[in-house]
């Protein structure tokens, strides 16, 4: 029986290629209209905000980030998060997020959120938190009909999140609950939006 209650984990791991390098440092802009529920996150660094948001519904989470980044595990811990140090961080998010789940082995569930994605609502993760507690095996939010971030996963999910590996990330195990999967309509457009170059920096102000 799981010892713990549900675990935050935000993978932090990735390298930022397509950002050209510390994405997950730089500084937020003032969002459109569209965000303006998340405005409050201006000018706070890309991976702080996500991190803040995830532990307003679930506090003291885990952010896995790559062995070698001390500004990250400096910034996420500052922030509240406990670290964790993938060796295998550059296999790919799949790897990650095992890495995550193995480090909490003991949780009641899981929700899994990307550092890049800094606009989700801690509302809309708490709804996850709920449709997990009361007994889906995953949920994950949907806007205007399209799935988003995060995911949850129940404890019974354990075996295949802890097995992953490469960057397809939790992909597979979604799939293997594609019947039992909880839908958690949200006005959040957040949950769609992630940061991969500086043009989608821009693209959130417009």
């Amino acid at each position: 029986m799981p010892a713990s209650g549900p675990v935050g984990i935000l993978l932090a791991a990735g390298s930022g290629t397509r950002f050209g390098g510390d994405k997950l440092l730089a500084p937020l802009p003032q969002p459109s209209a569209s965000l303006a529920a998340t405005a409050d996150c201006e000018g706070e660094r890309i991976g702080t905000a996500a991190c803040r948001h995830l532990i307003a519904a679930l506090p003291r989470p885990i952010a896995v980030i790559r062995p070698d980044d001390a500004a990250l595990a400096a910034s996420l811990g500052a922030a509240g998060a406990r670290i964790v140090r993938c060796a295998d961080a550059r296999l790919g998010m799949g790897a990650s997020l095992a890495c995550g789940v193995r480090a909490s082995a003991d949780a009641a569930a899981w929700v899994i959120a990307l550092a890049d994605m800094p606009w989700i609502l801690p509302s809309t993760i708490e709804r996850i938190v709920a449709a997990l507690a009361q007994g889906a095996p995953v949920a994950a939010p949907f806007h205007r009909g399209m799935r988003g971030h995060p995911v949850g996963f129940s404890a019974q999910c354990y075996p295949l999140l802890a097995a992953l590996a490469g960057d397809e990330g939790a992909k597979s195990v979604i799939a293997a609950y594609a019947d039992e999967l909880a839908h958690i309509g949200v006005e959040d457009p957040g949950i769609l939006i992630d940061i991969d170059t500086r043009a989608d920096l821009r693209a959130a102000r417009e």
